[in-house]
């Protein structure tokens, strides 16, 4: 049976890529196509955007990997830490690489930005939790971080990116963030069995 997902980790992929909420909409104006239009125009994607998502997206899975490889109660959570460290790293320094190359200045989306908003969150409550509520936290936080991640790339990143290399790129890491995703269940699994 699976367990409901920790209040911390209730991410959405509209959540990951809200537009700020800046727009006569989120302030409560009336919906006008004008608003609309706005608040379209607000939430686009660019490659420099995407490139900067990437980018933290994979800083933000390095901290929470690192704070595992402090925090982690087993062996297994602070193993799995530190491979989130390694791995983000590498693939970060892909994205950096590529942008350098391609000349993209990445275009952050602002502290606004819903899923920096949810970093910050997660991060508390991580630094704040102990022992196996540690564990328990981090592993769900982890799960679902990494399906919204999916779920943005699959379903609005690849298909906002203009530039072949970089829309290579993310098919090519996104067996990765699979992988991820999948290890961290399954040591919610092996954990909950102990």
């Amino acid at each position: 049976m699976r367990t409901p997902a920790h209040p911390l980790v209730a991410l959405t992929l509209a959540a990951l890529l809200a537009a700020p909420a800046s727009s006569a909409v989120a302030q409560g104006a009336p919906a006008t196509a004008a608003a609309a239009t706005q608040a379209k125009k607000a939430s686009t994607l660019d490659d420099p955007t995407i490139v900067a998502i990437f980018d933290a997206a994979n800083s933000w899975d390095m901290e929470t990997g690192a704070l595992a490889a402090k925090k982690g109660s087993t062996k297994e959570v602070r193993d799995f830490g530190r491979m989130l460290v390694r791995d983000h790293r590498a693939v970060r320094q892909q994205g950096r690489d590529l942008a350098k190359k391609l000349a993209v200045t990445p275009t952050p989306p602002g502290k606004e930005f819903a899923l920096y908003q949810a970093h910050l969150k997660a991060m508390k409550t991580l630094r704040a939790a102990r022992g196996k509520e540690f564990d328990r936290a981090f592993l769900e936080h982890e799960v679902a971080f990494h399906q919204a991640v999916i779920d943005a790339v699959t379903n609005q990143l690849l298909p906002a990116t203009q530039n072949a290399e970089l829309k290579a790129l993310q098919v090519k890491v996104a067996p990765a963030f699979q992988a991820h995703m999948a290890a961290a269940q399954n040591l919610q699994q092996r954990l909950a069995m102990k």
